[in-house]
């Protein structure tokens, strides 16, 4: 079933926040839809398979357009989604704080002559049907980032492991270290598989090397250390808001130990998370 995700609320209370995160974790989103467009963008989704998750923000930006808002939501829930709408509040000394802070303009501060208060006052009556009929209200008040990040996983997710995308690669450090890694591993204090003539033209991919590598204790308490190491490190990475970790290993060519690591890597991570992949920038280069 597709899923449908109808973010609203309170202007400052951190919907474009919330959007970034919801497109980390695979949403298609919109935002600042017209409430009454949303049946029929919804049809035209509908006709492609590339679009599983969609996430739409609609507020007071959109103006009068409230009674088509939950129309639609109603008339969405009949249908073969499952449909979530979510309502960010926040009290208004701390959407004050913010307003001055980012000295953005409020939908509504023309019609209080630039009073923001009173604007934001207005703008909670005006959306007070919308918050009545949400499926999850969230107050942001006293949330940072990661902490709205950490609750809208527990409604959109249920817990951790779709979050984080753990990407595992091996690479020869004669061929340069990825600029792009987060976590850079020299496992060349191991014994090089190179060095053995039936082994030098293999891969760590092939099982005689992967033997010969995790044939010394070192090679295995290293592994064992790292991924130790890695299970405190991803929870305290998704805590701080963090949604992809990439973690390379190396050796000298990029062939042997590095990729019998990665691979050893990915297996383990794939029993806790469900985002893994793998890639050997140079197992073909010698």
């Amino acid at each position: 079933m597709k899923e449908l995700v109808l973010l609203t609320g309170v202007s400052g209370a951190g919907k474009s926040t919330a959007m970034g995160f919801m497109e980390d974790i695979g949403y298609y989103c919109i935002d600042n839809m017209p409430a009454e467009l949303i049946p029929e963008f919804i049809n035209l989704m509908e006709k492609s398979d590339a679009y599983s998750k969609i996430a739409i923000v609609a507020d007071v930006r959109s103006k009068g357009v409230f009674e088509a808002f939950r129309s639609a939501v109603k008339d969405l829930k009949k249908s073969d989604y499952i449909v979530k709408v979510i309502y960010l509040d926040i009290k208004t000394p701390e959407a004050l704080k913010r307003y001055k802070l980012t000295r953005r303009k409020h939908p509504f501060a023309d019609k209080f002559s630039g009073a923001i208060g009173e604007a934001i006052n207005y703008e909670k009556k005006v959306l007070q049907p919308i918050l009545q009929n949400a499926d999850f209200v969230i107050d942001t008040t006293d949330l940072n980032s990661p902490e709205l990040r950490k609750r809208l996983t527990q409604i959109l997710l249920g817990d951790d492991k779709a979050v984080m995308n753990i990407h595992v690669m091996s690479f020869g450090f004669k061929h340069g270290i990825p600029t792009d890694a987060d976590f850079v591993l020299d496992v060349r204090c191991l014994p090089n598989p190179f060095w053995v003539e039936e082994l030098r033209s293999k891969t760590g991919l092939d099982k005689e090397v992967s033997s010969y590598v995790f044939g010394f204790d070192e090679a295995n308490e290293l592994l064992k250390r790292l991924q130790n190491l890695l299970d405190y490190l991803v929870p305290l990475y998704i805590k701080e808001g963090k949604s992809q970790l990439v973690i390379a290993i190396g050796c000298t060519g990029g062939n042997h130990r590095s990729v019998a690591f990665a691979e050893s890597l990915r297996e383990h991570f794939e029993k806790s998370w469900d985002n893994v992949t793998v890639n050997h920038r140079d197992i073909e280069r010698r």
